[in-house]
């Protein structure tokens, strides 16, 4: 990717403090639209596309530095410091340019995901009997489908249910594929992904990781980390790197809700953060 291009972002609200929102690993900005219309009436809300997903452009190769090195620019054309809020693998994007670039942040919202590197295991838990992580599934499952055969959308949800048994995932998923061209009833359409699933499979291990930061570099900002009961991405052995890094951080774990929190209980999710926004904004 050259200097001069940028993510694809939009932008929900006309006025008020800024407030940029990250998604994760399949993930695009629209994932957070109903949040973002929650927040407009006192917010203005970016919601940016990761390289590789959504509209932004595809890069050769996958990097945490190199994400939020972009991310930054974007942050620095708004011309006055945001609350930034990163889920998953944008969680650790923020994180690492929260880390790098203070300056440009008022805080920081991390949401199911820690300064560690995980296993290969989606989460972390004692149980011998943990499956592998989905993730490399879901790509193959992805790649495994027929685009130039596909009718419909909804064939496309029957070639994903064995490898993504969860509706709301495949929900999630399927917002990613999409159909140009004229719709006849000879053709169906170009359809294609907007995820660049080779580089994310080829490179799924770097996602995993967690580069060093700066030597002795410390967040001193408000950080409100939001972590899924239900989940094993936060564990009570990842505090003590969480407030190494990030000393002013206060952990919130929301009830019946997993890895995608603000997609299970949006509205507490919604409410937890504006209670933050209102302390950070005074």
């Amino acid at each position: 990717m050259t200097s001069d291009e940028r993510l694809a972002s939009r932008t929900v609200g006309e006025a008020g403090p800024h407030v940029v929102f990250v998604h994760g690993l399949f993930g695009q900005g629209r994932n957070w639209t109903t949040i973002a219309k929650g927040l407009a009436d006192r917010h203005r809300v970016t919601l940016l596309d990761l390289p590789n997903h959504g509209h932004s452009p595809w890069t050769d190769r996958v990097d945490y530095v190199d994400m939020a090195g972009l991310v930054a620019a974007e942050l620095e054309s708004l011309g006055e410091p945001v609350t930034l809020v990163g889920h998953s693998m944008g969680g650790k994007v923020s994180m690492q340019l929260a880390l790098r670039r203070p300056e440009l942040l008022r805080g920081l919202v991390v949401v199911d995901i820690a300064p560690v590197e995980y296993p290969l295991t989606g989460g972390r838990t004692d149980d011998p009997d943990e499956e592998a992580s989905p993730f490399g599934a879901f790509i193959a499952a992805m790649r495994a489908v027929d685009l130039a055969a596909l009718r419909t959308r909804e064939d496309a949800d029957r070639a994903l249910r064995e490898a993504v048994p969860s509706t709301m995932v495949r929900s999630f998923l399927l917002q990613s594929l999409v159909r140009e061209g004229p719709v006849t009833d000879a053709d169906s359409g170009r359809w294609r992904w907007r995820l660049n699933l080779e580089l994310l499979e080829r490179d799924l291990g770097e996602l995993r990781g967690f580069p060093d930061p700066p030597t002795g570099a410390v967040y001193e900002g408000p950080v409100l980390w939001i972590a899924g009961a239900n989940s094993t991405y936060v564990l009570p052995d990842d505090r003590a790197r969480m407030d190494e890094l990030f000393p002013r951080t206060r952990l919130v774990k929301v009830r019946d809700a997993g890895h995608w929190v603000h997609s299970e209980q949006p509205e507490v999710f919604l409410r937890t953060v504006r209670a933050f926004l209102d302390a950070v904004e005074g």
